[in-house]
């Protein structure tokens, strides 16, 4: 479909709003427009989301022409996160206001589209509504669109959906919330299949994506695709900025002092600033030391953090202050790294290396997301060894690599959630169900033993003392055929989704009785009343610790402590510790050959600064003389070594990703469990 052939209010909304089209909506365009399933892969900041949406709301103003629009679903737009899908219904909402406008003044009357969003922030009472009048689009989330296919009323809110479109697909690919997906489109599928006789078309979005012909396959389960591919990579402006003090093994105070000296130089030069780190207890303790130094410049409100321990209300506070200018820096984890519209970015900070290529890409994206604008960057390598991964993550950025997706085969404990799901919303033969089951990409390769196994496990359910429990299937052997016990749709809707579930405890403030946030349940249990700890740049003081509550009161700017979340620090990707292991390989190669000085020149040559290239042939050479050579991805390094009490100690030397160093880490502990006891 070209651009020409939308409806005039179409056209006329989008000629006042932007200069003009970006050759990804081209593309896009005529592919959607000839009813194709298409994955539009593009960079961050090139119009993706209006790309998918147009052709959808064109259709739709095209129908309301001819009659009026029929109430229930049309367009279903699914997003990773809460906060994105807020978002995006906030973006819609411009457009259609800008479409009826035109409409009512040229043809005397609005399209009448309504838009939604149902996730697991909505409130009661809007639920409701959309039950009574379901909107032509719908935005939601996986585990919200799993809730209303096991539904009735959901279903019938969803049986006549033409297109479905999935944002940030590679953030869900690669895990069993993507498995979880595919199986709701599948169970969507068939849905509209019976109920309107036809499919619904998918579109895909996504700016980091390898292998994207894989990507393509787990969108559509194989189906045909159409690629729009216009790259990933992008003009960036990027740099390292270190300490005035050499980097160490752990970064005293005094040089913490020094990044938050050069953070604070850099947020007053730029208007915005958006601050990564990569734990909730890093966010705190950066957002604390920045506010402190910000006070008396820019006002005690100029920077806060955004992390999900953190209120709902918190974050769209925060992401509402950056984008009206009210906030100077957010400090943020992973919770703000997908395309979240928080304004005009001047400059992204990343602190340590991300763990990843593709996170830190889409990260520095977050700068200039606007069509046209250079996405600017600074990564602050926090210890020696960091600063080896950034120089190499760096490199890899430079050269246009991107991390792997790895889409998990046939994982069963995702299968038997969705079948109990499926089977209480209707009764079902188990060839067909084993058919549609089949027609979700990571299940294509299921064999029929292991699904007839899983059945039956769901239908027996387990042998206690007290009796066989949790069968939640009527399995009729002789006849094939499989129906729902009377508990069975209740448990689906209480145990939805593939998201682990975090032990944490509700921050409560008092009087009032609202949540601001949460903690770990450790540093719960550590606490007691009159601590006073920070959160969302806040300080609070502790009255009472309740089962899974921690009641609280405004601690009015006492100096608190910074609280803990255990186990948030992202891993490192296969494709960065490749990264790693050949930069190591090269530098040991000059540091043998050519000496210290050539090393740190070849440095300095391919673009890293000359203080970073020093401290790096400094320390890989120190480390090559106290090992005997630098650990690889083809060679392992195993040492031993007594500390000042005696107890001997063991490190495995090995750049081979966080997926296999936490396997190995877990089976040697297994086996010195059971060697030492």
């Amino acid at each position: 479909m070209e651009f020409s052939a939308f409806h005039p209010a179409v056209r006329a909304w989008f000629s006042e709003t932007f200069d003009a089209e970006t050759p990804v909506q081209n593309a896009a365009w005529q592919a959607i427009g000839s009813d194709q399933n298409v994955l539009i892969a593009a960079p961050t900041g090139s119009g993706k989301t209006f790309a998918a949406f147009l052709c959808a709301i064109n259709d739709l103003v095209e129908q309301s022409r001819e009659s009026a629009l029929q109430d229930g679903v049309q367009v279903l737009y699914v997003s990773p996160l809460k906060a994105l899908s807020n978002d995006i219904d906030r973006n819609l909402q411009q457009p259609l206001e800008g479409i009826d406008r035109w409409l009512s003044e040229h043809e005397g009357r609005p399209s009448g589209i309504r838009s939604m969003v149902r996730t697991g922030d909505t409130p009661p009472g809007d639920r409701e509504k959309m039950r009574r009048l379901p909107p032509q689009i719908l935005v939601t989330t996986p585990e919200s669109l799993y809730l209303l296919l096991t539904s009735d009323s959901g279903r019938n809110i969803l049986s006549a959906v033409r297109t479905v479109i999935v944002d940030e697909i590679h953030a869900i690919a690669g895990s069993k919330r993507g498995s979880h997906l595919s199986l709701s489109l599948a169970r969507l599928d068939a849905l509209t299949r019976e109920r309107s006789g036809w499919l619904p078309h998918r579109i895909g979005l996504s700016a980091t994506q390898k292998p994207i012909r894989t990507i393509a396959d787990f969108l559509t389960g194989g189906a045909p695709c159409t690629i729009v591919d216009t790259g990933h990579q992008r003009d960036r402006d990027l740099a390292l900025e270190l300490p005035q003090s050499p980097l160490t093994a752990v970064l005293a105070n005094e040089v913490w002092e020094e990044l938050y000296d050069r953070l604070e130089q850099l947020i007053l030069e730029h208007r915005t600033t958006l601050i990564f780190v990569n734990t909730r207890r890093l966010a705190e303790r950066v957002a604390k030391n920045l506010a402190e130094r910000l006070a008396e410049p820019l006002g005690e409100h100029a920077v806060t953090a955004h992390h999900g321990s953190l209120s709902r209300e918190h974050r769209l506070e925060a992401e509402q202050a950056l984008k009206n200018g009210q906030l100077r820096a957010l400090v943020a984890t992973a919770s703000l790294e997908l395309g979240i519209d928080i304004g005009h970015v001047d400059l992204v900070c990343q602190m340590g290396s991300p763990g990843s290529i593709s996170a830190f890409i889409q990260r520095v994206g977050r700068a200039g997301h606007a069509v046209g604008e250079t996405p600017k960057g600074r990564l602050f390598p926090l210890s020696r060894d960091d600063l080896v991964e950034s120089v190499a993550l760096l490199r890899a950025v430079d050269e246009g690599t991107l991390d792997a997706i790895r889409v998990p085969e046939r994982p069963l404990d995702v299968l038997a959630q969705q079948l109990v799901a499926e089977v209480s919303a209707r009764e079902w033969s188990c060839d067909d169900l084993f058919g549609l089951v089949r027609r979700a990409w990571p299940y294509r390769a299921l064999e029929r033993e292991d699904f007839d196994a899983v059945v039956e496990m769901l239908a027996q359910g387990y042998a206690t003392r007290r009796g066989r429990r949790s069968a939640y299937l009527h399995h009729d052997a002789v006849n094939g055929r499989i129906r729902a016990r009377p508990a069975a749709r209740l448990t689906a809707l209480q145990n939805g989704g593939a998201i682990p579930d975090h032990f944490d405890y509700d921050v409560v403030m008092m009087p009032q009785g609202f949540r601001v946030g949460s903690l770990n349940e450790d540093f719960a249990f550590e606490s007691m009343p009159g601590d006073i700890f920070q959160l969302g740049n806040t300080s609070y003081r502790i009255l009472k610790i309740e089962q899974g509550r921690v009641l609280v009161e405004d601690a009015r700017g006492q100096p608190p402590t910074i609280p803990f979340w255990f186990g948030d620090a992202p891993g490192r990707s296969d494709e960065l510790s490749l990264a790693v292991s050949d930069l190591r390989k090269e530098m040991e190669t000059r540091l043998i050959d050519e000496g210290g000085e050539a090393a740190t020149a070849w440095l300095t040559g391919s673009g890293i600064d000359p203080a970073a290239a020093e401290q790096l042939t400094a320390y890989l050479g120190a480390s090559r003389d106290a090992l005997g050579c630098l650990p690889t991805r083809d060679r392992i390094v195993l040492e031993r070594f007594f500390d000042d009490t005696g107890d001997m100690h063991l490190v495995v030397h090995a750049p081979l990703g966080s997926r296999i160093m936490r396997a190995w880490g877990l089976s040697l502990r297994k086996r010195f469990c059971r060697q030492f006891n």
